[in-house]
């Protein structure tokens, strides 16, 4: 019989390298849930699905929520500094995050990693940054999807996306029609540039070198916001949220308020951090400074005023939150004063 030289693994599809990284995963997920205060399911990662028992939560009437995210280009300076050990995390709080707005209690998480060539050694960092998160969330990771696809990515890049469940009492789902005329719009701190705006920031860096007290923050991971907000609507503090992500702060904190009612905001109030100073120097407006970046504010709770002070109870320092405006009835739906102190 004449030899046949063609196979999947010469294609550049590695099974069997594949198959050893379903296996770390599993070792792994095993000792995630000794850590994570989760449910801990006998179930295997490696089956045909994924299976999460939900028959000890005692919510009445509940609802899941969903979401599903990616990082954007923050893979390529993951790639270009060769850091892979965060952008997991990154992947889990853009969609956690997400999640929590609702006051939903995250769930589970799956995840999908793409990649031209399979390397053992880089997945496993990426998804330590996954399982990390997780843990950060108090949530599982229960599968995903490794795809090794030589000739749509070139030998080294991948992409990431991410997909988690939470649940929520139907009666206590976090709406909008819950703010009212009056209520006061706080802001929590980010810890940088979180994972949005990443192609400007690449852009940029081709052209300009940063400083080196800069540099090194410029992968931090997304912060996680998650206990401290389902602390915080446990004890029915807050009448909504926002996490502010593409579209920054105004586009992001209107899809928390009802059409009847105006945003006000006093743009000066905000604590813009060091590394959007930088990035505004290169050029760039304050409109698409806050349209691209978070510009220092992660995320938002619009509030009682009466309750701020007992939010303020559940942050430390470095995400203390702070007034930057209030709710008022108005034809126009956002007003702003004062100007960014850059």
């Amino acid at each position: 019989m004449k030899r046949n030289d063609n196979s999947y693994k010469k294609s550049g599809v590695n099974i069997s390298l594949a198959n050893k990284l379903v296996q770390h995963i599993s070792k792994i997920s095993k000792k995630s849930d000794k850590k994570a205060k989760v449910n801990n399911n006998k179930e295997v990662i490696g089956g045909f699905g994924s299976l999460f028992d939900i028959s000890n939560l005692k919510i009445k009437d509940p609802v899941i929520v969903s979401c599903t995210d990616g990082v954007g280009t923050k893979i390529e300076l993951a790639n270009k500094f060769k850091r892979f050990d965060t952008i997991g995390i990154d992947l889990v709080a853009m969609c956690i995050n997400d999640l929590i707005v609702q006051r939903a209690k995250p769930l589970f998480f799956l995840d999908y990693i793409a990649i031209g060539k399979l390397n053992l050694n880089k997945t496993k960092k990426i998804l330590k940054g996954i399982f990390k998160g997780c843990e950060l969330s108090d949530c599982k990771l229960i599968g995903g999807e490794t795809a090794e696809m030589p000739g749509i990515y070139s030998k080294d890049k991948f992409d990431l996306a991410g997909f988690s469940v939470g649940i929520v009492s139907k009666k206590r789902i976090l709406d909008k029609k819950n703010v009212k005329k009056g209520d006061i719009i706080l802001a929590i701190p980010s810890n940088g540039i979180h994972s949005n705006g990443f192609s400007l920031v690449r852009s940029i860096l081709k052209k300009n070198k940063i400083p080196a007290k800069l540099k090194k923050n410029i992968l931090k991971p997304t912060k996680i916001y998650s206990r401290e907000i389902l602390k915080l609507t446990d004890k029915n503090l807050i009448h909504a949220a926002a996490h502010i992500t593409g579209g920054g702060l105004i586009e992001n904190l209107l899809r928390s308020v009802p059409e009847n009612l105006t945003l006000n905001i006093d743009l000066s109030k905000i604590k813009i951090l060091e590394i959007f100073k930088w990035l505004k120097t290169k050029k760039l407006s304050d409109q698409e400074m806050m349209r691209t970046f978070n510009c220092g504010v992660g995320f938002c709770l619009i509030v009682p005023k009466k309750n701020i002070s007992k939010i303020k109870k559940f942050f430390s320092n470095n995400y203390l939150p702070y007034e930057i405006g209030y709710i008022s009835k108005n034809k126009k739906k956002v007003k702003l004063s004062q100007s960014l102190r850059w």
